[in-house]
Order: C-alpha cells, then structure tokens, then sequence
C-alpha cells in the first residue's frame, strides 16, 4: 500500500524546472480553467436571463388553460376538456405577436383535420394504416393550398385525434370546434386583459442582450487596438457574428410589444413610445453588421503592421459607450441626447485619427466608425440625411491623403460636434 501511494504521489508531483525554462503546461491549464470558469458564469447568468424573460409568457399559459378548462368543463359540460387547454397554450406558445394569426390557424387546422379525417374514415374504416394514411392527406392538402407550417401541423394533430378517439368518443368534431375557439379566446384575453405583460419591460430585457453585446465587443476591439492585440479582435468579431438569437429575440419582442398594445386596452397608452424600438430594429441590425467589417478590418489593420493613432481606439470606445447610452436612454423612455452625443463624439476621434494618418485599413476603420455612427443616430429617432450632415461636421475637413503621415506642427482643426436638438 506504501509503495502504491508513493507512486500515485509521484505521478503528480511537479517536476522541478530547470533554471530559465518557464512552465508552459501551468500557464495554459490556468488560462484553461479561467475559460471554463467564465463560461459557467456566462451560462448561468443567460439562463437566468431566459427565465426572466419566460416568466411572463409562463404565468400566462398557466392561467389562460386554467380559465380554458375550467370554461370547457363546467360552461359548456365538456366531460373531457382536453382541447381547450391545448388550444390556449398552443397559441401562447406561438411566436409573440403572431398570436391573433396563431388562434386562427388553429380554427383553420382543426376544420381540415376534422374534414379530412371524418371523410377518410367514413370511406375506410379506422386502422393503423388509415391513421397513417390520413396524416399523409392533411399534410399533403395543407402543403398545396399554400398554409402556414402551424396550419399543417395542426390539421395533422386533428387528424391523428378525430381517427384514433372517433371509434371511443361519439360526436368529437363539433367540440374540437368550440374548444379551438374557446382555447385561442381565453389566450388571447389573458394576454390583452387579464394579465398583459408590459411592453416596454418585454423590449427592454429583449434588447439588453443584442446592445450589450455590440457594445462589449466594440470595448474589446478598442482594447485590442491598443495593445495590437490580434487575438482579442478577432475574438470579439467571432463573437459579434454569433448575434443572431439576439437580433432575433429584439425583433420578436417589438413585434410582441406592438400586439399588446394594440390589443389591451390597459396599453395603449404605451403605443407612442413603442415607436423609438419599432423604428430603431433596422438601424441596430445595421449597426452590427457595420461593427461586424469594423472590427474585421481592425484584424488585418494588426496584421499588417499599420499606424494606429490614439483617437482611433478612443473612437471605436465611444461607439461602445453610445450604445449603452442608447440602451439606458431607451429604457427609461429619455430622448437619446447622451447617446447622440457620444456618436458624435466617435466621429470627432475618427477624424483625428485619420487626419494623423492611417493605412488602408485604417481609413476603412474610420469608415466604418462613421457609418455606425449614423446608424446609432437614426436609431435614436434622427433621420438619415440629418445624421449624415452631422457626422460631415463632426469629422471635420479632413483631406490628408490614405497613409500620408501628419506633418510635425501641422495637427488637424479638431472637429467639434453640433449642439443637439
């Protein structure tokens, strides 16, 4: 037993380095371990996140099948009322804002699963391969008539249902009837009457993610220049490519917000300042497309060894802190003056930057810099060809030819941003 301890012992016991050597193996298993230790962090906090942004939608299911089978049972003496309660949640499930669209395609994809599977079964009886045969024609009927993925899938599910309970359960179709009705009624009530979810508070919590992360890696970016730090570039770059839930998630959520408050009552009241994040989806998605060839070409600005001038980085930082500015602004319901001002501000830096001289990735750097922010200007409410006419101005007149190094004592007039109104 001695002798296997000193051996397990022996095996994992550091060896000594020879002077001047370093240990390679430690650092990489530190930097290992820091990685997997700020995932974990990362993936418990999106959970949390998602949690957050479910828990509304999840009260809500509860009670609108609640309501469903309580109406189904004890109003209209359904014995069963198994339909009603799918039929609500199957509608809160949907997409928000598709939610009116959804109820009807379940009406919809009830009435042909209830048409084909009776007509079916009324011509061949009842059987495994007539129920796979039935599911076939509904899909294939739906599929032509040009309907929806929701409407096919539910005439599908009718079907399976009218020809597996028709043999036990007499007179099924007209109850599916009512209850797909009654189920996508009662969602909707609870969504517009009972329990609406706050508009602004849903937008917010679905534009947190996609701000942040535009901002994060135009932080990372400007670091990175700094230090001429490739790696961190690109990283950042493969992680801003990665925004697809996000754009996705704010996309949805307008939409959702512009459903309820054109359903509840209780918000309308909040149709006006739906508008900024309505019309601000476009010119964010831009935004990160823009920041996305920004930070690409700051990659191969390290690679190929070109200038980096002070402004530079500071520009890209200030893009970073417009963003979180907009978002801040954005959720108390504030006029984006703050964030407008730092965009400006980006530009300014920008044409200091290219008047001390860059290469050509630079120049497309600050190319970048300025169309990005114009799109952090029309997304905080300014229209395109004012946001163009302040972004001329705060870059200033800079005609130093691509490359061309500042002369010694000849510093650009610094381009000063126009008041905002």
């Amino acid at each position: 037993m001695a002798t296997a301890r000193d051996k397990r012992s022996s095996t994992v016991r550091r060896v000594p380095l020879r002077d001047g050597l370093v240990d390679l193996d430690a650092a990489r298993i530190a930097e290992a371990t820091e990685q997997l230790r700020h995932r974990g962090r990362a993936t418990l906090h999106d959970r949390l996140h998602r949690v957050r942004m479910a828990g509304g939608l999840a009260v809500q299911a509860g009670l609108a099948a609640g309501l469903a089978y309580l109406v189904s049972h004890k109003v209209l003496g359904n014995p069963q009322p198994v339909f009603a309660p799918i039929s609500a949640v199957g509608t809160l499930a949907a997409s928000v804002g598709q939610r009116f669209r959804r109820t009807m395609e379940l009406i919809v994809g009830v009435g042909v699963g209830v048409g084909i599977g009776d007509l079916l079964i009324y011509l061949l009886g009842t059987g495994a391969w007539q129920l796979g045969l039935v599911v076939t024609v509904a899909i294939l009927l739906t599929i032509f008539a040009g309907a929806s993925v929701a409407i096919v899938i539910q005439a599908a599910a009718t079907a399976v249902l009218i020809v597996t309970l028709s043999p036990s359960t007499q007179n099924l179709e007209i109850p599916r009837f009512v209850d797909a009705f009654l189920g996508g009624g009662i969602a909707l009530l609870v969504t517009a009457v009972l329990l609406p979810l706050n508009p602004l508070r849903v937008i917010n919590r679905a534009a947190r993610p996609a701000l942040d992360l535009l901002a994060e890696q135009l932080d990372a970016t400007a670091d990175g220049l700094r230090a001429r730090d490739r790696t961190a570039i690109q990283r950042a770059l493969e992680r801003l490519r990665n925004n697809k839930d996000e754009l996705a998630t704010l996309a949805e959520a307008i939409e959702g917000a512009k459903e309820t408050a054109t359903l509840s009552p209780a918000r309308w009241h909040r149709r006006s300042e739906l508008i900024h994040y309505a019309e601000a989806a476009d010119p964010i998605d831009r935004a990160m497309r823009n920041s996305g060839t920004l930070i690409r070409r700051s990659v191969t600005l390290v690679e190929d060894d070109e200038p980096v001038p002070e402004p530079m980085p500071d520009a890209i930082g200030h893009l970073a802190e417009s963003v979180r500015l907009l978002k801040h602004e954005f959720a108390v319901g504030e006029e984006p003056q703050k964030a407008r001002e730092r965009s400006l501000r980006a530009v300014s830096e920008a044409g200091r930057a290219y008047g001390a001289g860059v290469g050509f990735s630079g120049s497309v750097v600050v190319a970048q810099i300025r169309t990005t922010a114009s799109d952090l200007l029309v997304a905080s409410g300014i229209e395109q060809e004012e946001a163009n006419r302040w972004i001329r101005t705060s870059f200033g007149d800079q005609e130093r030819p691509v490359g061309e190094p500042a002369e010694p004592g000849d510093a650009p007039k610094p381009p000063t941003a126009p008041p905002v109104g």
